[in-house]
């Protein structure tokens, strides 16, 4: 059972951890994008939501009351943001997908310090599991393990870009996780970008072709697949190869573009066929289409200028566990269902968190 300790010290509580952290839960549920935000609605709910948050109640009257905004933003400032974002996160055991992307906070940039870099990881459902702050003076690929260890990826196949084509990743996910990995290479890796594109490609006989039209833009997708375990490719535990040429068309301009990734991944073609392959690549796509752009359209959440103790992790990771909870309960739209939640803001978020 996942648990989160309570930052602060034992004297001077005047409200529990947990009723902070639900009323915190229930205010991002009705689209509250601060502290303040929060706070505000807290001191407007009403005495039965209070009760059912579990809020402190006076001695003799009984009559509860809400954290104020000034406690909410310090419980947040000072909880665990790897633990909150543990307990908050999906479970991705039995998932068939899970993409692992970045994202910069641009509100945090303050004077010369750098934006802050949110490392996430998201099943192919949507459902974000967990995430974490990069450290400053290094990048994602030090913080990758460190973002999957908790978990049993057994059976999962991780997809990440270019970025994370490591030979230590791939190792971490085959030998330890017991998962399968499918990496984009490009030219980042320069001999391993160019032994993959001088493979006899004419052989391939399996292929995929796939068209969509979205964004403003005709896209076609050719896919390829090559078995490698006689190729020399050196990679760790790499099996199979996918060459993927993107023929783009502007619909408003009539630009025409063309791209080629490769993909390498353990996934022998019996377990990945092209069509497969390209349907784990576009997994890639849904933690920026269904996570970070959503946090931000929904959220606004490149405005936030959070940027004190661990506020922005863990406000990140509130936006997230709305974002899950309203996926999970049907939502397809998440703005509209966060409107949904604001027209009865006091009920309806604590109906869908099963609060009594």
């Amino acid at each position: 059972m996942r648990t989160l300790a309570d930052p602060r010290h034992r004297r001077g509580k005047r409200h529990s951890f947990v009723s902070v952290l639900l009323v915190a839960c229930s205010a991002v549920l009705t689209g509250a994008r601060s502290f303040a935000a929060i706070g505000q609605w807290a001191a407007s709910a009403p005495q039965d939501t209070l009760a059912r948050l579990g809020a402190r109640a006076t001695t003799v009257l009984n009559v509860r009351i809400a954290p104020s905004a000034a406690t909410i933003r310090r419980v947040l400032n000072a909880a665990c943001p790897g633990g909150l974002a543990d307990l908050l996160g999906s479970d991705p055991a039995g998932a068939d997908t899970l993409a692992v992307d970045g994202k910069s906070a641009r509100g945090s940039r303050h004077g010369e310090i750098p934006a802050a870099h949110l490392l996430a990881a998201i099943t192919g459902a949507g459902l974000t599991v967990t995430q974490l702050r990069v450290p400053g003076k290094t990048n994602e690929i030090t913080c990758f393990d460190a973002l999957l260890a908790p978990y049993d990826l057994t059976g999962v196949t991780v997809s990440a870009d270019a970025l994370h084509c490591q030979r230590d990743h791939a190792r971490f996910l085959v030998e330890e996780k017991k998962a399968h990995y499918a990496f984009t290479v490009k030219r980042n890796q320069k001999n391993l970008h160019r032994q993959l594109a001088t493979l006899p490609w004419e052989k391939a006989s399996a292929k995929f072709y796939d068209r969509t039209d979205a964004h403003g833009r005709l896209e076609t997708r050719v896919v390829q697949a090559l078995t490698i375990t006689d190729l020399g490719v050196d990679f760790p535990h790499a099996v199979q190869v996918a060459k993927i040429v993107r023929h783009r068309t502007q619909r408003k301009t009539g630009k025409r573009s063309r791209e080629t990734v490769y993909v390498i991944t353990d996934l022998a073609s019996r377990e990945a066929s092209p069509e497969r392959i390209a349907k784990i690549v576009r997994s890639q796509w849904i933690i920026e289409n269904r996570l970070h752009f959503v946090r931000d359209t929904a959220f606004a959440e490149d405005a936030s200028t959070v940027r004190t103790g661990h506020g922005l992790d863990n406000m990140a990771t509130l936006r997230s566990f709305a974002i899950n909870t309203l996926r999970a309960s049907g939502h397809a739209n998440i703005a509209a269902g966060l409107r949904e939640m604001s027209y009865d803001g006091f009920r309806r978020p604590l109906d869908l968190l099963g609060l009594a």
